[in-house]
């Protein structure tokens, strides 16, 4: 048992911590939970917290069901809003199978294996999201669009308002859980916010988003509000992106930094653009995951939809920021296409893998967009060779379905399960009458 296992054991005691909640998430990113006593938990780390993986959205078949838990003590915390003792706390997982290998239809596994093969040519990936998600009124009722906890609008400041309140006491219950935030504020929709935590690891990053969706579930309850990451909640709104700020680091040294370049961005920067955006279409399925996805990509309002980039350009799907251009531990990348409800371990995974192959293989960056890209005609787009991202999730599971790429970083199990998933997704959606359809055929026709 390593030092980290003790302390873990230790404080459990000393804090008289009676649940401890083992977190993993499905293929498509659904946090899932299950409680040992302080008993249990020496045997868990030894040997894993076993559970039937069958029940488990694409985790495996019915006949390879037993799977086990290994709780990862690094990411052991105190749950805060379990404040009445007994004390509550929480570790997130790795599965793994009956003879103690690793499961290749664990999510965070698929992020390991990306992060091991760019640790293996010495680079580090350093991630920091930007989540925006919505309030909303409890008293949802069905049929009827849900109503905003307030109308206020970009950066405002709303004296009293739900919202300032609300991420007040997010952030705080954030910073409980050892999860740094950088800033937040009201977004430019209608009971809309933004919360961006501070860079980190990507695996790290990708734990805390997971953190962070419960813990704005949960003091939204608190606060009798309802907190929702869809995409485009509202169709007369923006919708809510996920916009991720990507670094590479060997050792000390930020990889993405050349000072006296355009932008001080090195070779190894512009080959991870390239990648990306050369990648970008097939991995749209994985990083903008749902049917409600596509309509914020395609809704304008700073979410892109075409594939360029371009240097504080926030119509382009990749943006170079120059918030401190003579500091050079800052330089990086923001992609801007990735939404709030994307599985992060998968997105930041094929993110990667795009980039790296952009590295590997040379890729020419392409001309700068310098331009509104929304702006632009399609003839325009097309003559500086910007091409579309997937129009919708049937679009993008076909593009996905051919991607060497996304089926070799995703792996067999999982690559074949999203897609069978994805497709499931899409057959019910397209089966469906809207309300769009009926106001607009059923008196015409």
């Amino acid at each position: 048992m390593d030092r980290q296992q003790e302390y873990v054991l230790r404080t459990i005691e000393e804090r008289d911590i009676r649940f401890i909640r083992l977190w993993f998430t499905d293929v498509l990113g659904t946090l899932k939970s299950v409680a040992v006593a302080p008993a249990e938990l020496e045997g868990a780390f030894t040997e894993g917290i076993g559970f039937d993986g069958s029940s488990i959205e694409g985790l495996a078949r019915v006949f390879e069901s037993d799977m086990l838990v290994l709780p990862d003590a690094d990411t052991f915390q105190v749950l805060p809003w379990r404040g009445e003792n007994p004390g509550t706390a929480r570790m997130f997982c790795d599965i793994r199978l009956p003879d103690g290998s690793a499961s290749q239809a664990d999510p965070r596994n698929v992020l390991q294996r990306a992060l091991t093969k760019a640790s293996d040519k010495g680079l580090t990936f350093y991630t920091h999201p930007e989540i925006e998600f919505y309030l909303f009124e409890q008293n949802m009722r069905p049929g009827e669009p849900p109503t905003p906890v307030d109308q206020a609008g970009f950066f405002d400041h709303v004296p009293h308002g739900t919202g300032h309140d609300f991420r007040r006491s997010a952030i705080s219950m954030l910073e409980q859980m050892g999860i740094s935030v950088e800033f937040s504020h009201h977004e430019a929709g209608p009971g809309q916010n933004e919360i961006d935590l501070r860079y980190a690891d990507a695996l790290s990053t990708a734990d805390n988003i997971m953190t962070f969706r419960t813990v704005i579930k949960e003091v939204a309850l608190e606060q009798g509000v309802f907190a929702s990451f869809m995409p485009k909640p509202l169709a007369d709104a923006p919708g809510s992106g996920m916009h991720t700020h990507v670094s590479l680091f060997e050792g000390d040294r930020n990889a993405f930094y050349e000072a006296g370049a355009p932008y001080q961005l090195s070779s190894t920067a512009k080959g991870f653009i390239a990648g990306i955006l050369h990648h970008a279409p097939e991995i749209s399925a994985v990083t903008n995951q749902w049917v409600n996805s596509y309509k914020r990509i395609w809704s304008g309002a700073e979410a892109p939809a075409h594939v360029s980039w371009g240097h504080n350009n926030r119509s382009a799907m990749v943006r170079v920021p120059m918030y401190k251009p003579a500091k050079g531990q800052s330089a990086r990348v923001e992609v801007r296409s990735i939404d709030a409800s994307a599985n992060p371990y998968l997105a930041y995974a094929v993110v990667l893998a795009a980039g790296m192959k952009g590295i590997e293989e040379g890729y020419e960056l392409p001309p700068e967009a310098e331009d509104d890209v929304w702006n632009l005609t399609d003839r325009e787009r097309r003559a500086m060779g910007i091409d579309p991202l997937p129009a919708s999730l049937d679009h993008a599971i076909h593009l996905m379905e051919g991607s060497e790429l996304v089926a070799e970083t995703l792996g067999e199990h999982v690559f074949d399960f999203f897609l069978r998933n994805k497709r499931a997704e899409w057959a019910g959606y397209r089966d469906q009458v809207t309300q769009f359809e009926l106001d607009q055929y059923l008196k015409r026709l």
